[in-house]
C-alpha cells in the first residue's frame, strides 16, 4: 500500500493535453465522492463541484473566449499569489513556465505563442470535462484549506483511474463570467477550473515535470 501511494504521488502530474474521449459519468461521480473524504474542519466539506461535459462545457468556454476576445478585464476576487512576489518565488514560478514553454518549442521571446497558451486554461486545455470549483463566500479562510485538500484527493482519484487532470487557478480571473454562465448563487465564489479526462500520451506538454525542493529546505525535525 505505502509503494502503491508513493507511485500515484509521483507520476501525478499537470496534465494540459487530451484525447477526444469521454469520461463516464460514473467515474466522475466515484471520484468527487472520494475528493469529498477529505477532511475538513468541524466537517463542513466546504466547496462545490459543477461538472461541463459536452455542448455545456463548449458553451462556457465560447463565453470565456468571447470576454477574453472584447478585452474584458481580469476580476479576481481573492489574492493567489504573493504581492509583490519574492524573487525565490519568482525564479520558481518562472523555471516552472520555461520548461512548458521549451517542451512545446516556444521560445523566450515568443509573447504571443506564450499568450496562445496561457489562454487554453480558459479552454480547459481541451479536456472532456470541466469541473468549476466554487465556495460560499462567507466561509472562513481556513475553508479554502480544507477545500484544497478535497482537491488533491480528487487529482489523486483521477489518476488511479488513469485519467489526468489539472488545477485552472486562472479561471478565477474572469470569475463575474463564469457566474453568470453557470447563474450560481451570489454567495458562490468561483475558486478554480479543474480540466478531466484521458491524457495523451503523445503531447510534449504532458511529459513535463516539475522539480520540487528537497526535504532539508522545507522540513525540521526536533527530538530525532
Amino acid at each position: 500500500m505505502r509503494d502503491d501511494f508513493g507511485s500515484l504521488m509521483r507520476r501525478r502530474r499537470s496534465v494540459r493535453a487530451y484525447l477526444d474521449r469521454p469520461v463516464a459519468r460514473e467515474s466522475i461521480e466515484e471520484i468527487l465522492r472520494l475528493a469529498r473524504m477529505a477532511p475538513s474542519g468541524a466537517n463542513l466539506q466546504p466547496g462545490t463541484f459543477h461538472v461541463l461535459t459536452g455542448a455545456p462545457l463548449g458553451d462556457l468556454v465560447a463565453r470565456l473566449d468571447a470576454a477574453l476576445a472584447e478585452g474584458l478585464p481580469e476580476t479576481a476576487e481573492y489574492s493567489y499569489f504573493p504581492e509583490p512576489m519574492p524573487a525565490p518565488l519568482r525564479a520558481r514560478q518562472r523555471a516552472a513556465g520555461y520548461a512548458l514553454y521549451r517542451a512545446l518549442g516556444i521560445g523566450r521571446r515568443d509573447v504571443e505563442g506564450r499568450r496562445r497558451q496561457f489562454r487554453r486554461n480558459y479552454a480547459f486545455f481541451g479536456a472532456p470535462v470541466g469541473i468549476v470549483v466554487t465556495i460560499d463566500r462567507n466561509m472562513g479562510k481556513g475553508c479554502f484549506m480544507d477545500l484544497g485538500m478535497s482537491l488533491m484527493a480528487l487529482l489523486l482519484a483521477a489518476e488511479a483511474r488513469g485519467l489526468g487532470a489539472t488545477g485552472i487557478g486562472a479561471l478565477a480571473n474572469y470569475a463575474p463570467t463564469v457566474h453568470r454562465f453557470l447563474d450560481l448563487p451570489e454567495e458562490e465564489m468561483v475558486v478554480c477550473g479543474v480540466a478531466l479526462g484521458w491524457p495523451d500520451p503523445g503531447a510534449a506538454e504532458n511529459a513535463v515535470r516539475t522539480e520540487r525542493e528537497d526535504l532539508p529546505a522545507y522540513a525540521s525535525f526536533r527530538g530525532f
